[in-house]
């Protein structure tokens, strides 16, 4: 099965990621539910006063992890990725992220609207990768560590 495919599926079956952000030489890593496009970039909304979004418009470098739950023994798979993330601005920039998000969660129009207007004090992020590592034993077993560059 082809690397980015097998990338993709494990996105769909995934909601939540761990994003790490640093500044002055300490790492911080949250959790959020994301969203992701066709070019695999990676949405998500937060508030801008938290450690992570403050990091990030500090330092747009990031890196994250996403794993499905699994029990110790059964083959792991997971996903690690390094980035660059911003805040969306703008209505039409906001709107571009928004829509995945909202798809993927059954987000109702009102609150869309809240967040592209301001109101709801959530905001919308995007991390452009440039690296997917899949750990994968059950489809690569004897080189479980497959790099996807973008």
């Amino acid at each position: 099965m082809e690397l980015r495919t097998l990338i993709e599926d494990y996105l769909k079956e995934a909601k939540m990621l761990q994003v790490v952000t640093a500044k002055g030489n300490k790492p911080w890593a949250c959790t959020v539910y994301f969203a992701f496009d066709e070019k695999l970039n990676l949405y998500w909304i937060s508030r801008p006063d938290r450690r992570h979004s403050e990091e990030i418009r500090s330092n747009d470098k990031v890196a994250g992890v996403i794993v499905l739950p699994h029990t110790p023994g059964d083959d792991v798979r997971g996903i690690q990725f390094q980035g660059v993330a911003k805040e969306l601005t703008g209505k039409s920039e906001t709107m571009q992220g928004m829509k995945y998000y909202a798809k993927r969660y059954g987000m109702k129009q009102e609150r869309v609207n809240a967040i592209l207007d301001g109101s709801d004090g959530h905001v919308c992020y995007k991390i452009t990768p440039s690296l997917y590592v899949l750990f994968d034993e059950t489809n690569f077993p004897n080189d479980p560590r497959q790099e996807y560059k973008l």
